[in-house]
């Protein structure tokens, strides 16, 4: 009896273990995640004078979404957001915040992970591009956060700069001195390569790889090859004539318009490589491909929205809570999984991301969090709809924004002023808000208020509001 008590228990515990073609069956996870590139920056989205046929194409062999959210307005936050599953509003990271010597206000030890959650059950991570979240040795490290590998600029202020004297490797720091005297090693591309490097590797455990590019953030320079000079002439542009350096001491670009097109149609390239490698190496059925976004299009170091309609005739760009700030492109792919063709008007954000991972790679989390799982949306099945969305921003002023159904709510000088008018906007018949019709819909007005109220959770080191501010010391800046 004990021999067969033995034997049962043994067969059990065999059984309830995943098989190799179970874990096997679990999908690889590549996430694209452009840097300020706007809702209509690129062609399947509107864009006329940029050409980018590789993200058009996996948005035809995909799914995409036409009202899909970034996380915040600007960099560190939507990237928490991304990280964490939730909104700014319960973030631990809430604003832009440079610290010294190097790297921003890093996530507290407390916060868990996307890739800390995926890493401990068994997939390889690995993030290259721009972190943002915390320097190397604090609670914010890379690889204290769920990464086994990071290559890339730690500092998002220093990604600025795309001829850098240095990038980080893990805690190793790689000096560039070719680029102290002159302008020869393109850190986008020498990130990319490092990408594709892990990418091309065999991997004996599925794989999560975070590639957070920083194209085209400003400043607005590429190299000088023959795509930059193909703009050039496209757009009949005359050199820009400016006197010294941009404010972070770098030279202006005098072809600005060429320049930003062209950092557009490197990314590209970069996505068409990463869609070709992984058809090549068989990996189409097992990997899925997300494409999009951290915020809207930006205007500093060159960048010129107006030109490229950047924001596809939406209101604002980065730094605003209007669509035009946080409505970015987002598009998935995954042979036999997606729909070819498929287009979405669904309402998403990017603190879905977080349980939509969780949910591919079948890992269990009892963390509560702000996102819902798109997985149903992605495999064309019934999905879960968000009842709202909630924003805050924590530089000009201080704002917040809620979306309802199609109702749009926007208050601005949050930390200048108490009690200041919300604005109101009917996303379904002004999706470019240009008609305030608050005063026409109080009782909207008030629901939007009351999650507004709900939903900023205060935090000490994020103060929003004209009374925290009072008396706090934190890390956010009014101006």
């Amino acid at each position: 009896m004990k021999k067969v008590a033995i034997l049962v228990l043994s067969l059990s515990l065999f059984f309830c273990q995943p098989s190799k073609a179970q874990k096997a069956a679990r999908p690889n996870i590549i996430f694209i995640l452009a840097d300020d590139l706007g809702y209509g920056d690129i062609g399947c989205y509107g864009q006329k004078k940029i050409a980018t046929p590789n993200i058009d194409r996996l948005a035809k062999m995909g799914v995409k979404f036409t009202q899909f959210y970034s996380g915040s307005t600007v960099c560190a936050p939507s990237r928490c957001s991304f990280m964490t599953g939730m909104h700014t509003g319960h973030g631990a990271i809430r604003g832009n915040v440079t610290l010294k010597p190097e790297g921003q206000a890093p996530m507290p030890d407390s916060i868990v992970t996307i890739a800390m959650l995926l890493k401990q059950d068994g997939y390889a991570t690995a993030a290259f591009g721009k972190w943002g979240l915390g320097f190397i040795t604090t609670s914010g490290d890379p690889q204290k956060k769920g990464f086994d590998k990071f290559f890339g600029y730690n500092c998002q202020s220093l990604a600025h700069n795309y001829y850098p004297d240095h990038l980080w490797n893990n805690h190793d720091r790689v000096d560039l001195p070719e680029n102290s005297d002159h302008d020869s090693v393109y850190s986008a591309d020498l990130v990319h390569r490092q990408a594709m490097q892990f990418l091309n590797a065999s991997h004996d455990k599925p794989f999560f790889l975070y590639l957070p590019y920083t194209l085209p953030h400003a400043e607005v320079i590429a190299p000088h090859d023959e795509v930059y000079d193909f703009y050039i002439k496209k757009f009949n542009e005359q050199p820009v004539e400016r006197k010294g350096p941009n404010k972070e001491g770098l030279p202006f670009e005098p072809y600005p318009h060429a320049a930003f097109a062209a950092m557009v149609s490197r990314l590209d390239k970069y996505v068409g490589e990463i869609m070709n490698t992984v058809k090549e190496k068989g990996m189409e059925k097992n990997t899925l491909i997300v494409f999009t976004s951290d915020n809207g299009p930006h205007k500093e170091g060159g960048g010129d929205p107006v030109f490229f309609n950047s924001n596809a005739g939406l209101r604002g760009i980065k730094r605003d809570l209007y669509e035009g700030g946080i409505r970015v492109p987002f598009i998935v792919y995954q042979q036999g999984v997606t729909k070819a063709g498929t287009v979405s008007t669904m309402p998403a954000a990017l603190w879905d991301m977080y349980p939509t991972f969780l949910e591919l790679a079948k890992v269990r989390s009892t963390k509560p969090v702000d996102g819902i799982s798109l997985l149903p949306a992605i495999r064309g099945q019934k999905q879960q709809q968000h009842q709202y969305f909630y924003w805050e921003l924590h530089e000009s002023g201080g704002k917040q924004a809620v979306r309802l159904g199609n109702w749009k709510g926007v208050r601005l000088n949050v930390s200048r002023k108490a009690n200041e008018p919300l604005e109101l906007y009917d996303l379904a018949t002004d999706p470019q808000e240009k008609n305030n019709v608050a005063s026409k819909y109080p009782q909207v007005v008030n629901q939007i208020e009351t999650i507004m109220q709900q939903q900023y959770v205060p935090n000490k080191d994020w103060p929003l509001t004209v009374e925290e501010l009072k008396t706090s010391k934190g890390y956010s800046r009014a101006d």
